[in-house]
């Protein structure tokens, strides 16, 4: 359950991303409207964003590590005025609940099942996935599930192919192998301030632009007590998704979605030797590269969402 500080962490999130209207002259632009929602699914305070006509065509967004919905935050009002935006948080992230480990069962079929099990209960029967980092494998997941229901994938910094699981991933594949504490513990890490920042700065053009607000947003929660073992439960359950990617390249050549992949070549984590692949069992998708590193909306959020505006209205969703 969430503590009292967490609560205050959580509350200036919300009001960070509120409303907001600026004047020049005669004119008025004003944002789209984003609520803040909460749904029990399978026992758990789920939380999520949603903004848009709800008859729009829907794109549900889904958030990588070691963030949540908030890193869609600049991308959501650009996308709002014509599109219908669920972006929900998975258990042990952002707003929505952070069980024990001892209580809930983190893992990415958990997570992929409490996200389809939302998007049902709220409605979505039909949507684009945006899906970068932890969501791909959530997304693909749920894809491979319900391939009638998805209208098109929009992939950014999302692993489906071997080639991409490059030196970073060289100690999380010792703990894959042998979960001992020493290899958990040498992963802990990854869950510190300076690695939260790396993840946002690590190849990006000019590091100093991208905002601090990011990981002094992300970081308290990490922080939260028990985090870290939900964490390092995610790690150790990732490496379920390698023997997953021929099920998600056999959807891919089956059903052709209509695909765009917007990629930031200088990531550590998610190196461009992910991203061409996918051209293999999805001949038509769109494949941009940015030059920047993993989070590639912080710098490159204008250019992508111009992007998925004309994907989306291309394909006719």
């Amino acid at each position: 359950m969430q503590t009292k500080a967490t609560a205050v962490v959580l509350a200036s999130l919300a009001l960070s991303a509120g409303i907001t209207t600026t004047t020049h002259a005669a004119e008025t632009v004003s944002t789209p409207e984003i609520t803040y929602s909460t749904v029990e699914i399978q026992g758990l305070e789920i939380f999520y964003r949603e903004a848009g006509p709800k008859d729009a065509p829907t794109i549900v967004l889904l958030h990588g590590f070691p963030t949540s919905s908030q890193m869609f935050g600049d991308l959501i009002p650009q996308l709002a005025d014509r599109y219908h935006i669920i972006a929900p948080d998975y258990p042990g992230y952002g707003m929505s609940e952070a069980p024990s480990v001892e209580v809930w069962e983190y893992t990415f079929d958990s997570a992929a099942s409490v996200v389809d099990d939302l998007l049902e209960e709220i409605g979505a029967d039909s949507y684009s996935l945006y899906v970068m980092d932890y969501g791909a494998p959530i997304g693909f997941r749920i894809a491979v599930q319900h391939p009638e229901r998805v209208e098109g994938l929009i992939i950014q910094n999302g692993n489906a192919y071997d080639e991409g699981l490059r030196d970073f991933w060289i100690p999380l594949k010792a703990y894959w192998a042998d979960d001992s504490k020493a290899n958990a513990d040498a992963l802990r890490g990854l869950l510190t301030i300076d690695a939260t920042r790396w993840q946002y700065t690590d190849g990006a053009r000019n590091p100093g632009a991208v905002n601090p607000n990011n990981w002094l947003i992300d970081q308290p929660l990490l922080d939260r007590p028990g985090n870290q073992e939900i964490q390092l439960a995610m790690f150790y359950d990732y490496g379920t998704n390698p023997g997953r990617y021929p099920s998600w390249q056999a959807y891919f050549r089956e059903h052709q979605p209509p695909t765009l992949i917007v990629w930031g070549e200088n990531d550590y984590i998610f190196p461009a030797e992910g991203a061409h692949p996918y051209l293999r069992d999805l001949p038509d998708a769109e494949l941009h590269l940015f030059k920047t590193g993993h989070f590639a909306l912080e710098e490159d959020g204008d250019a992508i969402a111009t992007l998925i505006r004309s994907f989306v209205e291309r394909n006719g969703f």
